[in-house]
């Protein structure tokens, strides 16, 4: 068995450099940890790029463009590995900073802005070989005024860590208890994939869901609290909208790994159905069979699942339906200032 505590701390480098997020010193650290060549899989619309220099200047560089003073806060850092023999780390918190210029052509604010990220980085060898990530663009959208599409179901807020602060894995890998949480969480996604085709009621769900359980649900589709939160602020209008789900699930790649009392999982894409009828999103029924990349964590407290964090490429989903959300935002966005802002750094 691979070393996952030894795991976990390889990214230490670069999120150290992230913290105060020197340039030059975040552009190094991605070389110490990264394999020449590695293959990196990023949310639209930045797409797959290949080595650590393309990850740099094509997703981290602009992102400290637009807010200078932007640091990394993980809360969950957890490593193990799936069923195929490949070992992951997976990474969830925060980019913050002062949005002062635009990014992607969102309209800076001159405030304190917060993007989520979920991050899968597959090591082989020592080094990171591939990367997995979605960022939560929506999120930084709707914190400057400029979400063009519908309303979300779900509270839209700043998405908390882990309420047990022990997020950041510590000490020697647990492999039993690491085992019992994900075989309790792939026991959940199979009972729950007997709805629609059969009552809600054979989900099972208070036998593997706390009740006091919190859904952090991506931006566009906002976060339920308890079964019923959950219920009806995502699944019911996702699944009556797609009641294919799981139909094609043989196609698709999942890597399911836990640490302790934490599970994850990962895919690109990992999930495929039709939007065939209405009601998801403000979505016209098109027919149109999607691919999905979901980033999921889940922390099993007292032997149920308390909280479950969830990311979703929407601008990719929107995408495929024929709708360019950056674009569409930038038509609402013609007459706002197109920046710097003109913000002092402190006060002295």
């Amino acid at each position: 068995m691979s070393d996952y505590a030894a795991h976990r701390a390889l990214l230490d480098p670069v999120r150290s450099a992230m913290r105060d997020w020197d340039g030059k010193a975040v552009r190094a650290a991605l070389h110490a940890v990264m394999a020449p060549g590695v293959q990196v899989h990023m949310c639209h619309p930045f797409g797959d790029l290949t080595g650590a220099d393309a990850f740099f200047d094509g997703v981290m560089a602009p992102l400290q463009t637009a807010m200078p003073d932007v640091e990394r806060r993980d809360w969950i850092v957890m490593a193990g590995p799936d069923d195929h023999g490949y070992d992951w780390i997976g990474c969830a918190g925060h980019y913050v900073g002062t949005f002062l210029r635009p990014f992607l052509d969102i309209p800076m604010t001159g405030h304190l802005a917060h993007m989520r990220f979920h991050e899968f980085y597959r090591v082989a060898g020592g080094r990171v070989v591939e990367v997995q990530a979605i960022w939560d663009i929506p999120e930084l959208m709707m914190q400057a005024g400029a979400w063009p599409m519908a309303p979300s179901l779900g509270r839209e807020c700043w998405i908390p860590g882990p309420a047990s602060q022990d997020g950041l894995r510590q000490g020697a890998y647990d492999q039993a208890a690491s085992e019992s949480a994900k075989a309790h969480v792939l026991a959940m996604l199979a009972a729950m994939g007997r709805h629609p085709q059969e009552p809600p009621e054979a989900m099972e769900m208070p036998k593997f869901w706390h009740p006091q359980m919190n859904w952090y649900g991506p931006a566009g589709i906002g976060t339920g609290r308890g079964v019923a939160g959950f219920r009806n602020w995502h699944q019911i209008p996702f699944l009556a909208a797609m009641p294919d789900r799981g139909k094609y699930r043989d196609t698709m790649g999942y890597h399911f790994f836990g640490d302790g009392p934490y599970v994850a999982v990962t895919g690109w894409p990992n999930m495929k159905q039709t939007l065939s009828l209405g009601g998801w999103l403000g979505l016209a029924p098109t027919g149109t069979t999607l691919t999905m990349c979901s980033l999921d964590f889940w922390r099993l407290e007292n032997g149920r699942i308390r909280e479950n964090w969830v990311l979703l490429d929407m601008l990719d989903i929107y995408r495929q339906l024929g709708v360019d959300v950056l674009a569409r935002m930038g038509e609402f966005n013609k007459a706002r200032a197109a920046g710097p802002l003109p913000i002092a750094k402190d006060y002295s």
